[in-house]
């Protein structure tokens, strides 16, 4: 299907940028937004770039419809939105003017529930609605981002073209979006996508504390071990985006010559004021799910505690001065240490990505979804936060083998092999971070989490006997098989059941 306009619901960041991106391929959007503030701001960037023909503002959900009609094509519709009610209020306005054929791409980060609940009502009508993930920020919603639709194949056939013209390109030219599959899968890949997110920024922040406080290091000089990290093509960092912003980030000064970076207070608020859910459901989904993702889980109440400072400020004068102070490191071989750091960091990321991955793999099963992980994996190639060639590279050889398992990717011998040979380096930087009181949580939780994986002697044999014990919760017997996740078969009297009046005697 050739799209030549988009009604476009929503103008802020994203979508005030994705409608330049459209002007940009010839295609003429029409939009409404509410806010006045949204809609002079696009119409400026649309006067700034010449692009004013292409772009027009409509004041309701009527005159928006009417401009899109075209004979017997479809209406095409982007929601650009906060998560929750505004895209069902918006439904409910534009409902009267569609008909069956008509398109609604919701590129918001909702929910995949809400997403699944839309097309239930939507779809006996003929009415598409595709759950769409859009990663990379304003500036890739700028230029090209990555995308992650998921719906009916029907919708999926019509749109694919216009989604490929718009989409990021990796370095092979090939689009980074993908005919991913039905109900809400699209939206529950973008979920992952930012659950992994917060497992990277908690390890990457982490590091530039221990380099900034433990090793002494100026903001200057660690841009400069970003940008190599991020440069070296022989190792598995390249090319990360995250790594490569945090170096602009640490070199940017403002107009009188400051480090912008040296400013910006410790609080990280947008999963807790409800502009931002997706890091919360993935934590949930993993945890529904019974699938470990502790790295990723942590990172993410890391977040949410550093959103209150005040009550962190109230915690720090009840303990009267006596609180945790990060301190500098000492007796540490600079130049050995900051191998070890870039290990460490590389082994997070991974563990990471392998923690979302098999959140998403039994979200797949359960759902039926019938997902390419390979497809997936293209979708994270270019203009996604998540950006990490050579973990990307390793993860696509992995899951074009034979041997993989998708609920299994440690079990993996070329993952295996990679964790084997950073885990000394991630033990040492967890080590001194902890003696010198730096921050590590994402990086000790990916320790723990690569020791408890491949343990066969967990001291979970004790708390299996408490359960046991006080609710006959039964075990198993380490003579029998390791079977499967289930209900053991023995029960072991520890302390019979007495009424008030019987003794022990």
């Amino acid at each position: 299907m050739d799209v030549k306009r988009i009604g476009m619901i929503g103008t802020g960041s994203m979508g005030g940028m994705m409608s330049l991106l459209f002007a940009e391929h010839g295609i003429h959007t029409h939009y409404f937004d509410p806010s006045k503030k949204n809609v002079e701001a696009l119409q400026s960037h649309a006067k700034e770039s010449k692009h004013e023909d292409k772009i027009t503002y409509h004041d309701d959900h009527k005159s928006l419809c009417k401009a899109l009609e075209d004979g017997n094509n479809p209406k095409v519709f982007i929601f650009s939105i906060p998560h929750g009610g505004p895209a069902d209020d918006s439904i409910d306005a534009l409902e009267p003017y569609l008909k069956p054929g008509d398109i609604i791409m919701d590129a918001s980060n909702e929910h995949w529930k809400a997403t699944e609940r839309r097309q239930g009502r939507l779809e006996p009508k003929g009415i598409h609605y595709i759950g769409m993930g859009v990663s990379g920020g304003y500036q890739s919603a700028r230029h090209g981002p990555s995308i992650s639709p998921g719906g009916s194949k029907e919708a999926l056939d019509k749109v694919i073209p216009f989604l490929q013209k718009i989409a990021c390109k990796d370095t092979k030219g090939r689009p980074c979006v993908v005919k991913l599959g039905p109900g809400g899968c699209g939206h529950y890949v973008k979920m992952i996508h930012n659950g992994i997110e917060h497992g990277m920024m908690t390890a990457l922040c982490e590091a530039w504390a221990i380099m900034n406080i433990g090793l002494g290091m100026d903001y200057q000089e660690i841009g400069d071990v970003f940008e190599k990290w991020n440069g070296d093509k022989e190792k598995p960092l390249r090319d990360c985006f995250l790594i490569d912003i945090g170096a602009d980030i640490c070199r940017t000064k403002d107009e009188k010559g400051n480090y912008v970076l040296a400013n910006v207070r410790d609080k990280v608020v947008q999963d807790v004021d409800n502009s931002e859910g997706t890091g919360t459901w993935a934590v949930q989904e993993g945890t529904r799910l019974h699938v470990p993702d502790p790295t990723i889980a942590v990172s993410h109440l890391f977040r949410v505690a550093s959103a209150d400072a005040a009550r962190r400020e109230t915690v720090k004068k009840a303990l009267e001065g006596k609180g945790v102070r990060p301190a500098r490191m000492e007796g540490v071989d600079k130049e050995k240490f900051m191998d070890d750091l870039y290990n460490a960091v590389y082994a997070s990321f991974l563990m990471c990505f392998i923690q979302g991955l098999h959140v998403l793999s039994k979200a797949n099963e359960e759902n039926e979804w019938k997902l390419d992980f390979a497809d997936v994996l293209q979708l994270w190639r270019k203009g996604c936060i998540i950006q990490s060639d050579g973990i990307v590279d390793l993860l696509e050889a992995v899951y074009r083998s034979r041997e993989h398992n998708n609920d299994d990717l440690l079990g993996h011998r070329k993952i295996a092999g990679e964790l084997e040979k950073t885990y000394p380096s991630l033990k040492r930087v967890v080590l001194k971070a902890i003696e010198f009181d730096l921050h590590a949580g994402a990086l000790g939780t990916s320790l723990e989490y690569y020791k408890y994986s491949g343990s066969t002697e967990l001291p979970t044999q004790f708390p299996e006997a408490e359960l046991d014990y006080f609710g006959a919760h039964m075990f198993d017997l380490k003579t029998a098989q390791p079977g499967k996740p289930v209900t053991g078969d023995h029960h072991f009297e520890w302390k019979p059941a007495r009424g008030i009046l019987e003794t022990d005697d």
